[in-house]
C-alpha cells in the first residue's frame, strides 16, 4: 500500500524478516510463517500479512525465540550493520543464554569421533550399521554404539 506522499506503510511480513535478516532466505520466511512459526502481535498469521510500525514480531527458530518491533519497514535486504536502524530487539537476554545452553548441550550429547580420524570408511560405516542393527534387534544400552563410533580405529 501507498500513502499519499508515496512511501510504502506496510509490508510483507516474509520481506520485511528477510530483508532484516532474521531468515536467510525469503522462501524460509514464508515456511516459517505456515509452520506457526512467526506471530506478528501474539497471533499466527500468513506470510503475505502485511506489518507496520510498530508492529512485535516473534520468531522461532529452535530453542531460541526472537522477539522484535518494527522500527521501519522494508522491501530489500540490508547490511548486517545496518539492521538495528529498523528493529528494536526486545529478546530478554535469559533467552538467549537458554538457547546457547541447548545448543552446548546438543553439541555435547553427539558422539564425536577422533580429531585427525577424517571420514568413516566404507568398513567403519558398515561396522555401525551392523552393530546398530544388533542393539536395536536386542534391545541393549545404545552407549555401547556409540564407544564403538567413537573409538580411534
Amino acid at each position: 500500500m501507498k500513502n499519499p506522499e508515496g512511501s510504502d506503510d506496510s509490508a510483507r511480513l516474509d520481506v520485511w524478516t528477510w530483508a532484516v535478516r532474521l531468515f536467510k532466505t525469503r522462501a524460509l520466511a514464508g515456511a516459517s510463517c505456515k509452520r506457526e512459526q512467526v506471530l506478528v502481535n501474539g497471533q499466527r498469521c500468513k506470510a503475505s500479512r502485511q506489518v507496520r510500525l510498530g508492529d512485535e514480531i516473534q520468531v522461532r527458530r529452535g530453542a531460541l525465540t526472537r522477539t522484535v518491533e518494527v522500527k521501519a519497514l522494508l522491501s530489500k535486504r540490508i547490511g548486517a550493520k545496518v539492521v538495528e536502524d529498523f528493529l528494536i530487539d526486545k529478546t530478554p537476554p535469559e533467552e538467549y543464554e537458554k538457547a546457547a545452553e541447548v545448543s552446548r548441550m546438543m553439541r555435547d550429547s553427539l558422539p564425536q569421533r577422533e580429531a585427525g580420524s577424517g571420514r568413516p570408511t566404507k568398513r567403519d560405516r558398515r561396522n555401525m550399521e551392523t552393530l546398530k542393527d544388533e542393539l536395536a534387534g536386542e534391545g541393549e544400552d545404545f552407549d555401547e554404539f556409540v564407544k564403538l563410533f567413537t573409538r580411534p580405529s
